[in-house]
Parts: C-alpha cells; sequence; structure tokens
C-alpha cells in the first residue's frame, strides 16, 4: 500500500516519535557485540532496496533530520570504521555493514507514515534482532547526566557574542583560561578518554563532544552570522575547552576528583549556578 506524503515540521509532531527517539538514544550505546549482531542480521534485497529509497525521498518526513542523523553515526563509529586505533576490537568490514542497519533503522522510524507496514517491518528486522524493544527517549550520559545536560545547555549563548555583551566577556573568559595549564589539560583529557574506554562510553563521548559542537555553531539570532564557519584558532581553542569540560563530567565516576576539576573548573564563569556541582 502506498502512503501519502505526511508533511510534518518538527520532531516533536512525528507520530512515530516514540521509535524514533528510541533508536536515537541507542545510537551511542551501541556495543561491540551490537555490532556484530546487527552485522549478521542485515540483508539486501531489491524490496528493502526500494523501501529505503521511498524512505529517503524528498518527500519523507523531516529527510533532512534523517541525514544529519546519518552523518553522526560515521562521526560516532569513525574509530571502528578506521580499525586503527588500539581499543577497537571489531573488524572494519563487520562494523560498516552494522552501520547499514543502524542508517535502515533511522530511515524506517522517520519514514514510518510514508512506509508500508512490510515495508517499515524489513528496513527494522535488523535493529529489532538486536534491540526487541525501544529505549527511553535521552542517550545516558553517566551520573552526572544534570551537569552534562546544563553545560551543554550554556554554550549556544556563545554564539551571540557578536551582539551580546554577557556573550562576549564569557567568550573572552574562556579564551583566557584556555591558554592555562595546556599540558596539564592535555594529559587529562587522554586520561578521561581513557575512561571512556575502559567505561565503554567512547561513543557517548563522541556523541556529546559533537552536541557541543553543534551548540557552539548556532548561528547568532540577531545577525544570523552562522558560527559554525568559525574555524580560527581561538574558536578551536574555546571550543576544546568546553568540549573537555562536557567529557570529565561524562566520566567523572571514573577519573580522580583532580583530573576532573582541572578539565571543568575553566568553564565555571559558562555555569556559574554549577560552581559547586563542577
Amino acid at each position: 500500500m502506498t502512503r501519502r506524503a505526511v508533511a510534518i515540521g518538527r520532531l516533536e509532531d512525528h507520530p512515530n516519535l516514540g521509535e524514533v527517539l528510541g533508536v536515537l538514544a541507542q545510537l551511542a550505546h551501541v556495543t561491540d557485540e551490537d555490532l556484530a549482531r546487527l552485522s549478521e542480521s542485515w540483508i539486501n534485497d531489491a524490496f528493502l532496496g526500494q523501501a529505503r529509497a521511498k524512505a529517503l525521498t524528498p518527500d519523507s518526513p523531516l529527510v533532512c533530520e534523517v541525514l544529519s542523523a546519518f552523518e553522526a553515526v560515521s562521526a560516532l563509529f569513525e574509530d571502528d570504521l578506521r580499525g586503527e586505533a588500539p581499543y577497537v576490537t571489531v573488524d572494519p568490514g563487520t562494523a560498516s555493514l552494522a552501520l547499514k542497519a543502524v542508517r535502515d533503522a533511522i530511515a524506517a522510524s522517520y519514514a514510518r507514515p510514508v512506509l508500508s507496514r512490510a515495508e517499515h517491518a524489513a528496513l527494522m528486522r535488523p535493529w529489532r534482532a538486536v534491540y526487541p524493544q525501544t529505549t527511553g527517549g535521552q542517550p545516558d550520559l553517566g551520573p552526572q547526566s544534570d551537569q552534562v545536560h546544563a553545560l551543554l545547555a550554556a554554550l549556544p549563548r556563545l554564539a551571540t557574542r557578536c551582539h551580546d555583551a554577557a556573550g562576549l566577556r564569557l567568550w573572552e573568559s574562556l579564551l583566557d583560561q584556555s591558554y592555562v595549564a595546556e599540558s596539564e589539560r592535555a594529559e587529562a583529557r587522554d586520561s578521561a578518554f581513557s575512561a571512556a574506554v575502559v567505561t565503554r562510553r567512547r561513543r557517548v563521548w563522541a556523541l556529546v563532544r559533537r552536541s557541543g559542537a553543534e551548540g557552539l555553531g548556532r548561528s547568532c539570532p540577531t545577525c544570523r552570522t552562522p558560527r559554525s564557519y568559525d574555524t580560527d584558532r581561538e574558536s578551536e581553542r574555546v571550543l576544546g575547552l568546553c568540549l573537555d569540560a562536557v567529557c570529565a563530567l561524562l566520566v567523572a565516576d571514573a577519573l580522580p576528583d583532580g583530573t576532573t576539576l582541572l578539565l571543568t573548573a575553566p568553564v565555571r564563569v559558562l555555569v556559574p549556578e554549577q560552581r559547586r556541582a563542577l
């Protein structure tokens, strides 16, 4: 049965919102074992190819968000696709096939209103073989998730610095902080990433860094200046400082308190209400 295109302007209005959020929330928690199972479950045939094409047509709901999610998948599993890092245990070919199943699940969940029941089920089958139940709507950001969310939510304020004096002061303060204890912070960042590997949060690590970069790269609402184009050295320094703090909070339960403090202290000016918590 062919379904008509459905006009959906926001994800919040999507009739299949629960499944969409469930798939997206699971992405950062896909394990190496899950990758192997997804790879084994993925197949391709003419019916699936047609269903996949229909799910990605311009008339499908929020197809631009789907393509953005595809990019996020590539970023989250970049190390697995390269297969060069010592902590990677999955063959790159296996990871590549698994991510085809992941992308099919993303496309199917978004395109559910325009797919037949058989098309949706076929695209979702490998995913459901590994994840039979829909999970919660938000990725698990660890025991200090509230602080992670607070810091991520504060980053877009810096995008207004060209028209907001307070935003500019925050930016300049963070830039000054980025020149303090650089070598110590580099070592602390390496320790934090090692903790992410040990606690199996390295993909969540990639997710929060991507989210933070997107928040800091938002356009100024006044002049619409796209901050995502800021590639100068100062912007890179501020971005790195903020992302290191977010990631330290992500794995704070697996780090010495001194390491966490070293990475989070510079951003207290950004979230002053979190001074005691950070």
